[in-house]
């Protein structure tokens, strides 16, 4: 059973179970209730907290789990025989007031949240997920991330402000990760975010005035595209092919719009795979320079190489030396989606306008994350941690690749070994939306691609990832499912 239902599955029983018992009454001992319900310690555990987060039990070290007393006033915990639902709710306050406070100013403005939403649920147990956007738990280094997080823990200093702008060993750590060793970039150069996405919205409201047009990667990572709107900015599309932003269109559009920065994800784009080539590195750094504005580099991927891929090209911010990149990386892809430490790097006035967004934002990033995060690095499981999540990844790609070509062959256009996710081109005239309802109806969740354009898109696609499935059995059995409904909507 899933996990997650098993603890909701215990705490319901235990819910019921406590009812009956006088106050102060102990519970049996997570030993008799692992026996009698057949869970791990894991789920007894998190059970008895969803209870005690109730105010329906209470723990005491050594002596065991509790029912708790009933407070006077009726709030937290049981009065009398009664139960959790039977007690005594809230009217429902009237809402209808919002609707003029959030569009009187300008009106309703869609941030585009919803990808992000559908990227983050977590589906049924019986559903196969290719369409997460975080490595499956099972390939996640939780060993080494909870030994590191104790040791973070007993540095002295640990529980301490940080610096705002981050740990000095971290950002020389990420100058050299990004820049290489004697590279352009010190530690002076970086900002420790609290993760990519932030790291996304603390740039774009750096450097995009509201209003104003932002170029994107067409299509592109829709946390981008909301990123964008939620600042105000306006996301203006430049199309991409398998070998990453069209240069020639790129340089048309800062002609057209005046923009002063261009997103982009050069290696292992998402949600095409594209990697900008040599000969286009260089143009986009020319382009940029000529019309005087930034790239924003999105190097989201690369700790998501695969065993097989030929050797990485370097990121467009170590070959820049006159500040027109702003470069953002982030450890949560490789490790979990807690640990959400991520840096930016830039030069320049540009780097104390990102630093004044983040302090106006959130401060610092918590100091324990940061520790943990050196320890993290230093680790020497570290570098065997990204061989072996490189070799699961191929491993899955490879799986996906193979049930594409049997199940729906034609489909799958281009791909390179990296990242975690294919890009399907589907017939003209397919409903993206139907197909992804009736997917899901079959029990496989993949995501259209729509959401991925900030325009009307070209052509119909579905964007599956292969990433966030716990094998590849289920990985072919995912695309098994797909064909199935792909089939039934043809039909």
């Amino acid at each position: 059973m899933n996990e997650r239902s098993s603890v909701t599955d215990l705490a319901d029983s235990l819910r019921r179970e406590v009812e009956r018992y006088p106050e102060g009454r102990k519970l049996p001992s997570s030993r008799a209730l692992m026996e009698r319900h057949q869970v791990s310690p894991v789920t007894v555990s998190r059970a008895i907290a969803v209870l005690a987060a109730e105010g329906l039990v209470v723990s005491r070290p050594g002596a065991g789990v509790f029912r708790a007393a009933a407070f006077a006033d009726g709030g937290a915990g049981f009065t009398g025989g009664g139960s959790a639902a039977a007690a005594p709710t809230a009217r429902p306050g009237d809402l209808s007031w919002q609707e003029i406070a959030l569009s009187a100013d300008a009106g309703p403005r869609d941030q585009g949240a919803g990808p992000l939403f559908a990227t983050l649920n977590v589906p049924s147990p019986d559903v196969v997920d290719l369409n997460g956007g975080y490595p499956h738990a099972s390939l996640q280094p939780e060993r080494l991330l909870a030994a590191a997080l104790a040791r973070a823990g007993r540095r002295p200093g640990a529980w301490e402000r940080p610096p705002v702008d981050g740990l000095t060993e971290l950002r020389a750590w990420f100058a050299r990760d990004i820049g290489g060793n004697g590279g352009p970039l010190g530690a002076g150069d970086v900002l420790v975010t609290a993760g990519g996405q932030s790291a996304l919205t603390i740039a774009m409201r750096s450097l995009v005035a509201p209003g104003a047009p932002v170029l994107v990667e067409s299509p592109t990572y829709p946390g981008i595209l909301a990123v964008a709107r939620a600042a105000g900015a306006r996301p203006v599309p430049v199309p991409v092919d398998e070998d990453g932003v069209r240069t020639d269109l790129l340089a048309a559009a800062f002609d057209a719009t005046r923009a002063r920065a261009f997103v982009c994800q050069p290696l292992f784009q998402n949600p095409t795979g594209a990697v900008l080539s040599p000969e286009r590195r260089a143009e986009v750094l020319r382009i940029a320079r000529t019309a005087g504005a930034f790239v924003v580099e999105d190097d989201f991927a690369r700790r998501l190489v695969h065993t097989d891929a030929p050797a990485l090209p370097r990121p467009l911010a170590a070959d820049d030396p006159d500040g027109v990149v702003v470069h953002l990386r982030s450890l949560t892809k490789a490790t979990s989606p807690n640990l959400r430490v991520g840096a930016l790097t830039a030069r320049g006035p540009a780097l104390q306008r990102l630093r004044a967004t983040q302090v106006v934002d959130s401060f610092f990033v918590p100091r324990p994350l940061q520790e943990a995060a050196l320890e993290l690095v230093a680790d020497p499981g570290w570098a065997r941690h990204l061989r072996t999540l490189g070799a699961e990844l191929r491993d899955r790609r490879t799986t996906a690749v193979a049930a594409l070509r049997r199940e729906l062959p034609g489909l799958l256009g281009a791909y390179r070994p990296g990242g975690y996710h294919l890009w399907l081109r589907l017939p003209d005239g397919t409903d993206e939306a139907a197909l992804t309802t009736a997917a899901l109806r079959a029990g496989v969740l993949v995501t259209p691609g729509r959401p991925y354009h900030a325009a009307e898109p070209p052509a119909p696609h579905l964007r599956l990832s292969y990433a966030a499935v716990d094998s590849t059995a289920r990985i072919a059995e995912g695309v098994h499912r797909l064909r199935r409904a792909y089939e039934g909507l043809a039909g």
